[in-house]
Parts: structure tokens; C-alpha cells; sequence
């Protein structure tokens, strides 16, 4: 279980900037949310991209919350 972390650990070492590696955490930290939550990743990040993009998420900023890996729309539609 822990072998993604350190094989992870050595290629994070050449982040080139501070601003990608938090990135790159970001990313990491959204993934295993939602494996934890039961969501398969890659269908999750398909409906991300397909969705977020058509929200008028700066008017009604609560919307992002039917968004997240544990929410029962994506849990329902992303499951494993």
C-alpha cells in the first residue's frame, strides 16, 4: 500500500517549482479522496472536466459541493 508513496517520494524530489509540486499534491489529495470514497478516479475526473466547465461556479459557489467524491450524485454516477 505504501509503495505509490515512495516511489512517488523520489520523483517529487525534481518538482521543478514550488507552485507544481503543490499542484501535483492537489491532484494526489483529490485521486485518494476518492478512492476512499468508493469513486473510481477516472470516471470522476471525466465528469469533472465535462461538468465544471458549464457551472457558473463565481455566482453560486455552493454548487461545488455536489461535486466532491463524497456527494451522493457522484458517488451514485462515478461509483466503483
Amino acid at each position: 500500500a505504501i509503495r505509490p508513496n515512495v516511489i512517488g517520494r523520489k520523483n517529487w524530489l525534481f518538482s521543478v517549482s514550488e507552485a507544481g509540486a503543490k499542484a501535483n499534491a492537489i491532484c494526489l489529495s483529490i485521486a485518494e479522496t476518492a478512492k476512499a470514497n468508493g469513486v473510481d478516479f477516472y470516471r470522476y475526473l471525466v465528469k469533472l472536466l465535462k461538468d465544471l466547465p458549464n457551472l457558473d461556479i463565481h455566482r453560486n459557489p455552493d454548487v461545488i459541493n455536489l461535486y466532491l467524491p463524497w456527494s451522493k450524485m457522484i458517488r451514485k454516477e462515478c461509483s466503483i
